[in-house]
């Protein structure tokens, strides 16, 4: 029967679905995370009398036909790119981006991973760089003898130096946007990287048209709504549900099959 192998594609889609609703509520407080849609497609079908072929010698044509699909399948899971609170942090080196943008950072093999993820500290050295000690490109460094620091909705770092009246640009923060933002690949840690989907950076000064504007002691939340997830966990076990019912109902039309004599 058809039907078993339906509801099954069903409920492995369901579980697809309750796992991307299951990771989007682990990272509700996540900084700069961005929720997740999965996307379903129907499978193929089968033509049990084809649309559009000639039912007689005179040329009739069946003005419908007959096709059973064969369940579902996941289509594709998208990242809602809307933007996310800003929470005020109190700390000089944490930025959010307002708008369009991501973050560039340097990973130890060299390549350039992006990220909304705006929490940033020094190293040793007085580099700007993220939690997991990745450098922010392009790389700045904050004199050791600066006693405040600046950094404006433009991008710029300004760092007050001891014994200075007026301060001194020291860096500028950049940001990157892609054609296809969501073509790029998560990586883990707050990451992504760029692929032949999202199109190559474009890097350019935050406040430039199609850039966002950068906000200093401000770090941007996660964009995922409890209260719509939830709803559609709930949403996505009632379907689950309905289809192991199929599932059991076409067990027992099986049942009462092997008990003709």
């Amino acid at each position: 029967m058809r039907s078993l192998h339906i509801a099954g594609t069903g409920m492995l889609a369901q579980q697809t679905n309750v796992e991307v609703i299951s990771n989007n509520i682990a990272n509700m407080s996540t900084t700069g995370y961005k929720r997740r849609r999965a996307e379903f497609q129907d499978l193929l079908y089968q033509n049990l009398r084809r649309v559009g072929s000639q039912s007689a010698d005179t040329g009739s044509v069946l003005p419908a036909g007959a096709q059973v699909g064969l369940g579902v399948k996941t289509g594709a899971v998208y990242r809602i790119n809307e933007q996310g609170n800003l929470s005020q942090t109190g700390n000089r080196f944490d930025i959010a981006v307002r708008g369009n943008g991501f973050f560039q950072v340097q990973l130890p093999s060299g390549e350039t991973a992006y990220t909304r993820d705006g929490t940033f500290a020094l190293s040793p050295e007085g580099v700007i760089v993220t939690a997991d000690g990745f450098v922010l490109q392009p790389g700045i460094t904050i004199p050791a003898n600066a006693t405040d620091v600046t950094i404006n909705a433009s991008g710029e770092v300004l760092a007050k130096l001891d014994g200075q009246v007026a301060p001194q640009n020291v860096g500028q923060v950049q940001l990157a946007i892609f054609a296809n933002e969501g073509g790029l690949e998560a990586i883990g840690d707050n990451l992504l990287m760029a692929t032949p989907g999202s199109g190559q950076p474009q890097a350019g000064a935050p406040g430039q048209p199609g850039y966002g504007q950068v906000m200093q002691g401000f770090v941007e939340t996660s964009n995922v709504n409890v209260v719509t997830e939830i709803t559609n966990l709930i949403t996505a076990q009632r379907a689950y549900e309905m289809n192991s019912r199929v599932i059991s109902a076409s067990d027992e039309m099986l049942s009462t099959l092997s008990r003709l004599r």
